[in-house]
């Protein structure tokens, strides 16, 4: 029986991690991809800003369902063929979407795509545990976390600038051409696991771990502070496309796509916050991210564009620091069934995206930008505000 796991010293580290980096990548770029072409649906599909932020929506429920269904099948066939058939699932949506004039057509088949991308995230972090040598096994999740958030940015750039420069017909079509590729690259460079052991849990038992955290009212708060986070920072990019093509700025596509490369600063928020929190806390560190969140996004409410890019960069600082370190804290919490519980965070976490892509819209449409911000702003201050009076009734280092 083989013991050995791999280190960075060998070739097979590196495998891995390049074809998890690769597949992350692709499995998050088709996520948000659509995310700045919403008001690009709204003309092509003669439908209302409601009915186009389902696409977001319906996708993100996909992908929740997919998390606990394809998690679950995991543990009992193997990680590797979950994250690289991931990766074909995902991708053939993109070749049948732009052959329907139907938008509902089209919603059913971006909601089988948030299905098919849950394969990467339900798989890859066990994959890492199980094949990686226990002291090399926090840098490998740090590159594949990392690479979920470059993901989401270079998806969001990448389909504004192609559509308005082709058609999202077209941009569809190569993104489509992208994962069949690194499909093709992963399931030949992807090493076959050597340390996987089937679970014989019965289902049952397997749903009732996975829910006995929600008996936990601290972690309860917790989950909920990952659905508010995610609420604002998700309502801020996503009506942000609508916001900036009106006038007075009266944008074109492709420059807005540019302004999601403020998600650059989001991936270096979390190692940061993640230093900052070992030397002053993880409370402290964790308010400071809620703060410039709350911060950023009361700065795009400003007139000039560079304030409102600046307010961004904030935004994303702010979230990414805040989201990482309220992950942390539901592992300090959970003292058994750690994994469920990250699980039920990330499950929370994309409520969060949902909620905030289209449980908004009806903020948007009457209360306009002010309005929206307003709400997104003031939501995680507020809710901290309960998390930190719970924390003090409880006691609770959540």
């Amino acid at each position: 029986m083989q013991t050995y796991k791999y280190t960075t010293k060998d070739r097979e580290f590196w495998k891995i991690i390049i074809s998890l980096l690769l597949a992350s990548l692709f499995i998050f770029a088709n996520l948000y991809a659509i995310q700045p072409l919403l008001p690009v649906f709204v003309e092509e599909f003669q439908i209302s800003v409601s009915v186009s932020s389902l696409a977001m929506s319906l996708t993100i429920i996909g992908l929740i369902i997919g998390l606990i269904v394809l998690g679950f099948f995991s543990d009992r066939n193997g990680r590797r063929s979950y994250i690289t058939y991931s990766l074909l699932g995902s991708a053939i949506p993109f070749f049948i979407t732009p052959l329907t004039e139907s938008f509902t057509v089209f919603l059913i088949l971006r909601f089988i795509q948030g299905f098919a991308l849950a394969g990467v995230p339900a798989a890859a972090l066990a994959y890492i545990s199980e094949e990686i040598d226990r002291k090399n096994v926090a840098y490998a999740t740090a590159l594949y976390i990392s690479s979920n958030a470059l993901g989401g940015m270079l998806g969001r750039v990448l389909s504004g600038f192609l559509t308005d420069t082709f058609s999202w017909q077209t941009t569809f079509y190569i993104f489509a051409g992208i994962g069949l590729i690194l499909f093709a690259g992963v399931w030949k460079l992807l090493p076959r696991s050597r340390h996987f052991t089937a679970s014989n849990v019965n289902f049952a038992k397997d749903i009732s771990g996975f829910l006995i955290h929600l008996k936990n009212p601290v972690l309860q708060v917790v989950f909920g502070l990952g659905v508010v986070l995610q609420i604002s920072f998700t309502g801020v990019w996503t009506y942000l496309p609508f916001y900036l093509q009106a006038h007075p700025f009266d944008m074109s596509l492709q420059s807005i796509s540019y302004l999601f490369f403020a998600y650059s600063i989001g991936v270096i928020g979390s190692p940061i916050a993640g230093k900052a929190a070992e030397s002053f806390g993880l409370e402290k560190v964790r308010l400071l991210g809620v703060l410039f969140l709350s911060l950023g996004t009361f700065m795009t409410l400003s007139p000039y564009l560079w304030l409102i890019v600046i307010g961004l960069c904030l935004t994303c600082f702010g979230f990414f620091a805040a989201h990482s370190l309220t992950a942390a804290s539901v592992g300090q919490e959970a003292t058994h069934h750690k994994g469920s519980a990250s699980s039920l965070y990330l499950v929370s976490y994309y409520i969060g995206v949902a909620l905030g892509s289209s449980f908004l819209s009806p903020l948007w449409i009457s209360g306009g930008w002010s309005g929206l911000i307003l709400f997104t702003a003031l939501l995680p201050i507020i809710y901290f505000l309960i998390l930190t009076l719970f924390k003090k009734k409880t006691g609770s280092a959540a």
